[in-house]
This record gives structure tokens, C-alpha cells and sequence, in this order.
């Protein structure tokens, strides 16, 4: 093993497609670059397909290509366990044949296939820990009963942390969580994800518009996923308010990953409220177009409440320099009038009043939006965060290899009684 201070091969597991078009994986190739631009050799270990983006100085080892569908899908599908099988198994013959000194693991699926190897071949196991499952498994409705999925979420949040030598956690709510089921703190770093801002300068205001055909009047702008745990029908509801109050105020909605069932879900929300003429549902974006998209907007929406990360779309808004209005739960780090308007959680008339707001007060909007993006140039930049993450490469490789230890046992956590 080199020294810890030295040039690290690292193993970047990536249990999905990469790169693609949505927010996770798109932070994981900015943080890969910064990485490799330190000197370190970074091997993302991946899926079968992905984007065909250039991604400097990092190599790529994908799974073998079986057969299997191409189609970038958020949670749980019935291929995943093969895959991420597949996944362990690269992840092996990556850490033999390029000499790995760590494992850094994304998610859930790569901490499970990181343990895996970590038991194999030793090698100490960083978890990059980007949400939990409570929040989201129970969403997607695969798992039949909905207490499967609960309890399953709850087994997993339980024990996926505990397999790592080290954590990082992208938000301190984040870190709280999971300090509060038993991690030890010591082993818990708190560690936002970056964004460079480089890739949204220079971009015209009125392309997407007219591709669009959505005028140059007000524009309300919603780029992410349609998952049922964003709640985009807060935003819906929130548009009929916000149509009455400014006229021709429009509503675009950029949809990067696609569900059947939630695009007819929101589909049926906009009709139901008769909103066809102000609410645009665009999808299967590239990640390259989200820059021009924000380009067009006057006011961006992040209407997801009660988020334990950071919300890739929130970094990407801020780095656009738009003014932002966003539930409570998500505003990492944001202050209200400061750098943007926070609502309280799931008070959608809320969210209504701070999209007009911003749309009839031009100069207040301008200057979160400014301010937005000073703050996150001066706290989430790539070289400052980069060297917080090589901090805890060094701390996973003065730790024992041996198997993770038992963490310390909570009597007070009513919830820990219930997890297997």
C-alpha cells in the first residue's frame, strides 16, 4: 500500500447508468473530475451504458452488456439484483487489475456491492451517503405490501452505514440521521456535494422559449425527476394560483427520468385543474440542455419537502444564479430573503406566494439569485470540497480492515426495536 499522503487509485462504485441526464450521477462525475484533477487515478465502476460524455482524467469499467434494457429508472426494478451482481464482480476484477487502494461507494446498491469486495479483498470502504430509504422506497410502489417496503427501508438504513469504514453525508440533517440510529460520530462527515458554475455561464435566455413555444412572458422553471416524493403536484396545485395572479405566468416542467405513472399522474393534475395552456412537459433532456433550460426561467421551484440531502437541482438552480423557491426541507443552507424564498414544508398556497413574489418583484429576485450564486461559489466550489474528501480517504486508510465494528446501541431511539 503507497503512502496515505500519496497518489490514490481509487474505486468509484456507480450502481446506475453513468453518466446520465439526472442528478446524482451528474454531481458523481463532477466530484470524479476534481477528484482526478488532485492527481488521484479515479476507475467509476458502473453499469452497462450511459451518456456519451467525456469525463477528464477518470476511466470507466462497465457491467458485461447481457441483453439488458438501456433505460435510466429511479428505485427498485426487477433486473437490478443481476446487475448489481454484475457489478460486484467488475468491482473485483477493477480492484485486482488496477491495484485499488479504497472503495468509494454511492448509494445504497454501491455500498451493498462495496462491502461485498471490501470483505473479499480487504480494501477499507467509504459510503457516500446521498439519502435514506425511508423517504423514497415506499414511494415507488414496487414492493407489495407497502409495510414490506417500510421495513425494508428501515433494514437498510439500519445496516448499509455500518458497513463502511467511513461515511460521508451530504448534509448535516443527513449526518443526524444517521448518527441518531447508532453510527458512531466519529466515523460520520458531514460533506455537501460541489457544483462547477462554469458549465451554466453564457447562456441564452430565450432559445428554450422558442423551442418551446412558451412566449416571453413570466416562466416559472422545474427541472429533476417526476417521482411521487418530489411532489410536483404541489408545484401544479401551486401554478393555478400563481396563473390567476400573473397573467401569462407559464409553468415548464423538464423531465430528465421518466416514469409512465407519474408523467400521467402529473398529465392528470395539470387537466384536472385546467392548466394545459400555462403548464409544458418536456422530457428526456440531456444533462447538457438543464444550463440553457435555466437560461429561460425567471423563477425556480424545488418542491420537494422534508429532504434529509441536498437536492442536485437546488445546486444547479444556484449555479444559474435564479432566483429559488423552496420548501424548508430542502433549502440546505439557504436563508429566506437571503439567497432565496423558503416556504414552509408542504404549505403549497406557500410556495405559490413566493413564485409570485419573485415574478412581480423583479430586483428582489435578481438579487437572491445573484446572491445564490455567491454562496455557492464560496462554499460548495469542487477544490475545497475535494480536499474534505481526501481527509476521510486518509481516515478509511489508517483504519483496521477488519470487519466493521458494532456500533454503539441506543436505548432512547424507538425506532431501533423495529429494525431487524
Amino acid at each position: 500500500m503507497k503512502a496515505h499522503n500519496g497518489p490514490l487509485n481509487v474505486a468509484m462504485v456507480v450502481a446506475c447508468p453513468f453518466p446520465a441526464n439526472h442528478g446524482t450521477p451528474g454531481s458523481i462525475r463532477e466530484m470524479a473530475e476534481a477528484i482526478a484533477r488532485k492527481g488521484h487515478r479515479v476507475h467509476v465502476v458502473t453499469y452497462h451504458f450511459g451518456e456519451d460524455v467525456r469525463i477528464e482524467g477518470v476511466r470507466i469499467h462497465r457491467i458485461p452488456d447481457l441483453g439488458f434494457r438501456r433505460l435510466v429508472v429511479v428505485g427498485p426494478t426487477y433486473e437490478k439484483p443481476i446487475l448489481d451482481l454484475l457489478l460486484v464482480l467488475t468491482l473485483l476484477r477493477v480492484i485486482v487489475r488496477e491495484r485499488i487502494d479504497l472503495i468509494h461507494a454511492h448509494n445504497y446498491e454501491g455500498a451493498l456491492a462495496g462491502y461485498v469486495a471490501r470483505l473479499i479483498t480487504r480494501r477499507p470502504l467509504v459510503y457516500n451517503a446521498i439519502n435514506t430509504m425511508r423517504d423514497e422506497l415506499p414511494t415507488y410502489g414496487v414492493l407489495r405490501p407497502k409495510v414490506l417496503a417500510v421495513w425494508l427501508a428501515r433494514a437498510l438504513d439500519y445496516w448499509v452505514p455500518r458497513m463502511a469504514d467511513q461515511i460521508i453525508a451530504i448534509s448535516e440533517e443527513l449526518a443526524r440521521f444517521l448518527s441518531a440510529r447508532g453510527v458512531r460520530s466519529e466515523r460520520i462527515h458531514a460533506i455537501p456535494l460541489g457544483v462547477d458554475t462554469k458549465y451554466f455561464d453564457g447562456r441564452g435566455r430565450f432559445p428554450v422559449r422558442e423551442r418551446y413555444h412558451l412566449g416571453y412572458g413570466p416562466l416559472v422553471v422545474y427541472t429533476g425527476t417526476l417521482d411521487r416524493f418530489q411532489r410536483l403536484d404541489y408545484l401544479i396545485n401551486a401554478m393555478r394560483i400563481v396563473s390567476e395572479k400573473v397573467r401569462d405566468a407559464r409553468l415548464l416542467i423538464v423531465a430528465n427520468v421518466v416514469g409512465d405513472r407519474d408523467l400521467l399522474e402529473c398529465r392528470r393534475t395539470v387537466r384536472d385543474l385546467g392548466l394545459q395552456g400555462c403548464v409544458t412537459i418536456v422530457k428526456g433532456e440531456s444533462f447538457a440542455e438543464i444550463p440553457r433550460v435555466l437560461a429561460s426561467a425567471d423563477v425556480t421551484v424545488v418542491p420537494r419537502p422534508n429532504c434529509p440531502g441536498v437536492p442536485v437541482k437546488l445546486l444547479n438552480y444556484m449555479a444559474a444564479a435564479k432566483p429559488i423557491v423552496v420548501f424548508e426541507g430542502s433549502a440546505k443552507g439557504l436563508s429566506h430573503l437571503k439567497n432565496a424564498f423558503v416556504v414552509a414544508d408542504h404549505d403549497w398556497q406557500g410556495l405559490a406566494q413566493g413564485i409570485v413574489t419573485l415574478l412581480q418583484d423583479p430586483v428582489l429576485a435578481e438579487m437572491l439569485g445573484r446572491n445564490a450564486r455567491e454562496w455557492v461559489n464560496g462554499t460548495l466550489g469542487w477544490p475545497n470540497l475535494v480536499g474534505r474528501i481526501e481527509a476521510v480517504y486518509r481516515a478509511s486508510l489508517g483504519a483496521s480492515r477488519a470487519a466493521p465494528r458494532d456500533e454503539r446501541r441506543s436505548t432512547t431511539n424507538p425506532e431501533r426495536s423495529n429494525v431487524p
